[in-house]
């Protein structure tokens, strides 16, 4: 699978200056953690979960959660895992027809069901690339991580964890310094399970009776900010402790894609950026797309989204400009080790070789996994690309 995979050549050529590189499941964990993307969950009842999942991915989704915990009531947890079972089963089968499937994850509610699922799938469980751990602590995470080795261990396959800190424990003042540290010693003692570390605003604001409105961001709400910039600062580090952890989710989805459709209809491709700029803010994009930025600014990667409509903003978005790849590369050059300060080749700002390094890293990272735009492509030009009608 390859970010923007969907798109014909020709319209990749058109718009990248270099194309994002192709993964696998299978490969490394460095390479995945910056591919995960729009990451779209769905809840694991859905009676059609496979189509669902193959049409997101000829979409240009690359990973989804299939969820079992929040997303459903108490009473279907049964349900809900038998049907992804079967749905699993399917879509092992359309993989062994060819079909792409996007990374697989699901999201459980106690320790018990990982083992339990993997024994159930069966074969299948080789579409799958781990689970998600619910209000991840250091005392509740151990336990699941314990479950996925197990399960590790006796499926034979590498089973990925990514653990979501969305717990009152990390949120209140009083508490969030230990519960920050006990995480920190959990995750660091399971670096090779762990993929990435996901936020869980919405509980957090529920935490308060707390809502942001679809032109409000997560760092509008003072409250939820102050607990992603520490948990950037003590988990998000780039000295090599760190581990990618992925943006909050969007709650809002008055904007589907058909909306876009009528419009894309009368626009050559390419064409008419403006008016489609003005389209997005009209439907209660601009707070999306606004978060988005500011995921990226205060060190977050990736995004947790619940509609179809958030996945071809965040991909979009997390292209890299011409202008920050040009940095970069200047920035890496191996004549540069010794520090200095140049102008940019864009000769409007100064890159400073040291300070700048481990943006410039985190940067080539990002433009393989999400390819690097041409000089005169822009968002505008990506997204509506992105939502060409077949």
């Amino acid at each position: 699978m390859r970010h923007f995979g969907h798109l014909a050549p020709d319209i990749r050529k058109t718009l990248f200056h270099k194309e994002p590189v192709e993964f696998t499941a299978d490969s490394p964990a460095r390479t995945l953690a910056a591919a995960l993307g729009a990451t779209l969950y769905s809840p694991a009842t859905r009676p059609r979960l496979a189509v669902d999942v193959l049409k997101q991915a000829a979409h240009g989704v690359t990973s989804m959660v299939l969820c079992l915990e929040d997303s459903i009531g108490d009473g279907d947890v049964a349900a809900g895992e038998e049907n992804l079972v079967r749905q699993l089963g399917l879509l092992d089968e359309a993989a062994d027809r060819g079909e792409d499937l996007p990374l697989l994850f699901v999201r459980v509610r106690e320790p018990a069901q990982i083992p339990d699922l993997v024994r159930r799938m069966g074969p299948a469980v080789r579409r799958l690339s781990g689970f998600v751990l619910p209000k991840f602590t250091a005392e509740s995470g151990q336990p699941f991580l314990e479950a996925l080795a197990r399960a590790e261990s006796a499926c034979g396959r590498r089973l990925f964890a990514m653990p979501v800190l969305e717990s009152p424990q990390l949120l209140h003042l009083e508490s969030r310094a230990a519960t920050l540290a006990g995480i920190a010693r959990t995750v660091e003692a399971h670096r090779d399970r762990v993929l990435a570390l996901r936020l869980g605003v919405t509980d957090f604001c529920s935490a308060y009776g707390l809502r942001r409105a679809p032109d409000m961001t997560a760092y509008d709400v003072q409250i939820v900010a102050s607990v992603i910039a520490d948990v950037v600062n003590v988990l998000g580090r780039a000295d090599g402790t760190g581990f990618t952890v992925t943006g909050p989710v969007w709650e809002y989805f008055r904007l589907h894609e058909r909306m876009f459709k009528p419009q894309l209809r009368r626009s050559p491709f390419l064409g008419q950026a403006e008016e489609l700029r003005t389209t997005l803010i009209e439907h209660d994009m601009d707070g999306l797309l606004r978060e988005i930025e500011l995921d990226r600014a205060n060190g977050l990667t990736g995004k947790t989204c619940i509609h179809p409509s958030h996945v071809a903003p965040v991909h979009a978005l997390s292209v890299v400009s011409h202008e920050e790849y040009s940095d970069a590369t200047d920035i890496l050059r191996p004549e540069r080790g010794d520090g200095g300060v140049l102008r940019s080749a864009y000769t409007n700002k100064m890159n400073e070789v040291k300070p700048h390094r481990a943006w410039a890293e985190r940067t080539l990272l990002r433009a393989e996994a999400f390819g690097v735009a041409r000089e005169d492509v822009g968002f505008v030009e990506l997204l509506t690309a992105s939502l060409q009608p077949a």
